[in-house]
């Protein structure tokens, strides 16, 4: 695989303009809510925020969006609206500023199926209960509860650092024992 200059910027990705348009705003919604809240869950990694920043990217694109425009130029006025909400996001929450969000290409649209397996399921409590507590609650509290990072650490009552470090280690040694029991 060949490697860029990390000063390169990217190349720009012909998309095909057919001309069709989309028939209401329901029909632009429908075809764009998933890969909008995947881009979104991504990026920021908490499933509850990427649903509110997903209808927040739809409300802010509804009044300056024409549905008379091409399908594949409201597929690229809707990207350029959730880099834009997401470095809102981000500049709330962070509290600096950000300059730049890679681009991320178009995911397929799909129905989404049911979240986990019942095997699946078991397979993770195993896997956790196999866990040392402050591995196992690092866990529970940033999957499962869909917390960040800061109000995980606080919740355990320790820094934002050593919670990283938790999380890491937790995922690691989780993969390990998983990759174990798949043998």
């Amino acid at each position: 695989m060949a490697q860029r200059e990390p000063t390169a910027r990217p190349s720009l990705r012909v998309v095909a303009d057919t001309g069709s348009c989309y028939p209401d705003w329901a029909a632009v919604y429908a075809d764009n809510a998933i890969w909008v809240y995947r881009m979104i869950v991504k990026r920021i990694g908490n499933c509850p925020d990427a649903e509110d920043l997903t209808a927040e990217v739809f409300l802010a694109a509804l009044r300056p969006l024409r549905t008379t425009a091409t399908v594949a130029q409201v597929r690229g006025y809707l990207r350029a609206v959730t880099r834009s909400v997401l470095a809102a996001h981000w500049r709330q929450s962070t509290g600096c500023e950000i300059t730049s969000i890679d681009d991320m290409p178009d995911l397929p649209s799909q129905e989404v199926g049911p979240a986990v397996s019942s095997a699946t399921a078991r397979q993770v409590r195993r896997v956790l209960a196999s866990l040392p507590d402050n591995y196992r609650r690092i866990l529970d509290l940033r999957f499962l509860q869909g917390r960040s990072i800061n109000e995980s650490a606080t919740h355990m009552g320790v820094s934002v650092a050593n919670a990283k470090v938790l999380q890491h280690r937790a995922l690691r040694r989780a993969a390990a024992l998983n990759d174990k029991d798949q043998q």
